[in-house]
Order: structure tokens, then C-alpha cells, then sequence
């Protein structure tokens, strides 16, 4: 059995559509809306909406961790639009994830990523693609966990949940030999993102469950750059898939 997973696609449709190329499925951990591009701040729903310079701007705020001015300097961006915000948004994320979704080759199982928008998401999951958070699946006699979205943070990004709902969404999972995530667990070397210079926000409850459970491998995207790609928990292979928006490569697990 063969199975490519991908994390952290952020628009990149074309790639997306043969990332399952000689697999027997594709797992996608989330993170389909490409908002801004960290890296080409000419790409994205907000460059699309207010300019690149105004996206060098409000980048070079958060990289800095002045959020209070990033958002003061985007409320302004917005209030001059001639467009309700929720209405600009929506409509630019449907745009993304109908070519999105119709890149999603047969069969995929997918998660929420923090940038995801959950409530879209029934209306463009088609036939083949199976929707999972919170909930497990058995491929070839390995059975796979899914928690989807991140945790709370000053971003304030679409699926950001609270520690104590996400942590009940990995307690249902209950015993699982793969533990697939968008966010790693909380562990320093995995949440570290070394271009962005910064931790982004983990999971201790990720954590205490492959401590607990036990599986063979957690997988999970999120942090772009990370210190550490590649790591052993206790009895647990813990790996960061890539950012397939960068990369177009999936990761393989085989068995």
C-alpha cells in the first residue's frame, strides 16, 4: 500500500493534481486558501485585493510581530474597499477551492487546515474525497487519526479552535496507528519555523497523545521551514510532510 500525503497546498492546483500519481490515495492535512504568499507577496487573496505593496506592508508588520498594527493597517485596507469584507472573501475562497477541489484525485482523505474555511467545504468535496476531523479510517489494515485546523493565535485565522476542543477531537481518535494533523505536536524542534523566525503554535495534546497511543507516525504540515523535518517521539516517527505549495512534492508512506 502506498500512500502520498500533502500539507500546506495554498493554491498550488497544479501540483495538487498529481500529487497522487502512483499512489493508491492521497491524505491532505489542510491549508488549501492561499491568502498572502510569504514568499511572493504578489499571489494570494489579499494581493489580489489591495496591491503587493500594500502585502509587503502588512507582511512586514506581522514578520514583526506588531499584530495590533497589522490588523489597524488592515481594517483601514478594508474599510476602503468597495466590497464587504465577508463578501470579498468568501467569494475569492469558493473561486480557489473549486479548482482546488477538482484537482483532488480519487480516492483522498482530507483535513482542515487553520487557513481552511469548514463551512465551504461540503459543497465542494466531491465524490472520492472523504472529509475528516476528529474521526478515523482503516487503509489496508493501518488505521489513520485525523484532527484538522490550529489553535488560537494573534493571526486570528479562519479554523483556529481552543486547546480544550481540539484536545477532545484527538481523545475521540482513541488508539490509531498514524496520527495525521495540520499542526505538529508541541515540540520545539517542529514548531520552529526558521525563515519566518518564529514558533508557530503546536499541540500538547497531539503531544500527549503519541506519548499515550503510541502510533507509528504522526504527520503534519503547518510550519513551513521547520528546524527539524524529521523526528522520533518515544516509539513515534514524527514528520513533517513539506510545504507542498513550494515544494509540489508529496511524502510517501508505504507498507
Amino acid at each position: 500500500m502506498r500512500i502520498n500525503v500533502v500539507s500546506d497546498v495554498h493554491g498550488n492546483a497544479e501540483a495538487l493534481a498529481r500529487a497522487g500519481d502512483g499512489a493508491d490515495a492521497l491524505i491532505c492535512l489542510g491549508d488549501l486558501v492561499l491568502f498572502l504568499d510569504y514568499a511572493d507577496h504578489s499571489r494570494g487573496i489579499f494581493p489580489d485585493l489591495f496591491g503587493a505593496d500594500n502585502a509587503d506592508r502588512i507582511v512586514e508588520l506581522r514578520t514583526a510581530r506588531r499584530f495590533d498594527e497589522a490588523r489597524a493597517f488592515g481594517r483601514s485596507l478594508w474599510a476602503a474597499l468597495d466590497v464587504d469584507r465577508a463578501t470579498a472573501i468568501e467569494g475569492a475562497v469558493r473561486r480557489q477551492y473549486a479548482e482546488l477541489f477538482a484537482a483532488f484525485p480519487t480516492p483522498t482523505y482530507a483535513t482542515y487546515g487553520n487557513v481552511d474555511i469548514p463551512g465551504l467545504w461540503p459543497e465542494y468535496a466531491r465524490p472520492g474525497t472523504t472529509v475528516l476531523d476528529g474521526d478515523r479510517i482503516e487503509l489496508d489494515g493501518l488505521v489513520f487519526g485525523f484532527v484538522g485546523g490550529g489553535l488560537r493565535t494573534p493571526m486570528r485565522t479562519p479554523y483556529e479552535i481552543s486547546d480544550e476542543e481540539y484536545a477532545a477531537k484527538v481523545e475521540a481518535l482513541g488508539e490509531v496507528d498514524v496520527l495525521c494533523s495540520h499542526i505538529p505536536p508541541d515540540v520545539p524542534e517542529l514548531t520552529y519555523d526558521t525563515v519566518a523566525r518564529r514558533f508557530e503554535r503546536g499541540s500538547r495534546a497531539l503531544l500527549d497523545a503519541i506519548h499515550r497511543v503510541r502510533p507509528r507516525y504522526a504527520l503534519f504540515g503547518h510550519v513551513h521551514q521547520p528546524l527539524a523535518r524529521r523526528m522520533r517521539v518515544g516509539a513515534t516517527e514524527c514528520v513533517n510532510v513539506g510545504h507542498f505549495a513550494a515544494t509540489g512534492r508529496p511524502w510517501t508512506l508505504q507498507w
